[in-house]
């Protein structure tokens, strides 16, 4: 661990000259999680799904590295990751949500194949090399990992899901040194929940059962991304860490 600093125990430098990978990390959680990693030295891959996305992402973070890619394909997974000689952290936060339309079996199996079967593929794919410097996976669970969501079924069919592959993979690869952990955010404003964050009926309830009162943003994840993935979480693995302001306990 690197020699704590003016921070009091956060190992300073800890992420400096490391190699992250953040997929769907062009804006919203993702975007604020890579930010999070750049600030603190490491060097970041960044994908998205569109050229738009990309190209937003370049405006705000120019020091990161962006690449295209779909999860739900095996083989752009596996050659994206044929690119490292090293990866020391992977964030999983490449995802798709259709408020209403996952009742439809064909929606329902496409939402699973980027939440639930694009994480593992992301995964599956970075093992070698993260055994190598004994790194850290990060996935993106929800607080709809708990409860039920009626308009978004695969959603949180999928996002349990991420919740139990999380803790499974934690016990696999725990004998190559490999921490596997997983955040739960809560209600984040992000461009996905523009709609319900600017509706007064939708948000005052939000609001009102969260404890701290109002809508997390991004930003509110950097910190327990950051202690997940750093030395200070050396014997932390299989934990999913509700990040909500309080929401679940309500």
């Amino acid at each position: 661990m690197a020699q704590a600093g003016s921070h009091g125990l956060w190992p300073v430098g800890c992420f400096e000259g490391s190699n992250v990978l953040v997929t769907g990390g062009a804006s919203g959680i993702g975007g604020a999680l890579a930010a999070g990693f750049l600030a603190q030295g490491a060097k970041v891959t960044v994908t998205a799904l569109s050229d738009a996305e990309l190209e937003a992402g370049q405006a705000v973070m120019p020091s990161a590295t962006f690449r295209r890619l779909d999860v739900r394909d095996a083989e752009a997974v596996t050659s994206l990751l044929g690119e490292f000689d090293r990866l020391d952290h992977l964030v999983n936060c490449a995802g798709a949500i259709r408020r209403g339309e996952e009742h439809d079996p064909a929606v329902f199996q496409a939402i699973v194949d980027v939440n639930l079967n694009g994480t593992m593929r992301v995964c599956a794919a970075a093992r070698p090399l993260l055994a190598e410097p004994g790194g850290t996976i990060l996935n993106t669970a929800s607080m709809l990992s708990f409860f039920g969501g009626g308009l978004v079924p695969a959603y949180s069919a999928s996002k349990g899901g991420v919740v139990q592959l999380t803790k499974s993979l934690a016990i696999a690869y725990a004998a190559e040194g490999i921490r596997v952990n997983a955040i739960a955010p809560g209600w984040i404003e992000t461009p996905l929940t523009k709609a319900l964050v600017e509706d007064p009926e939708r948000s005052g309830p939000i609001v009102a059962r969260t404890a701290m009162k109002r809508w997390g943003k991004p930003q509110d994840l950097v910190g327990a991304a950051l202690f997940l993935a750093s030395p200070l979480a050396s014997f932390v693995t299989g934990v999913v860490l509700p990040v909500d302001g309080g929401y679940h306990i309500t």
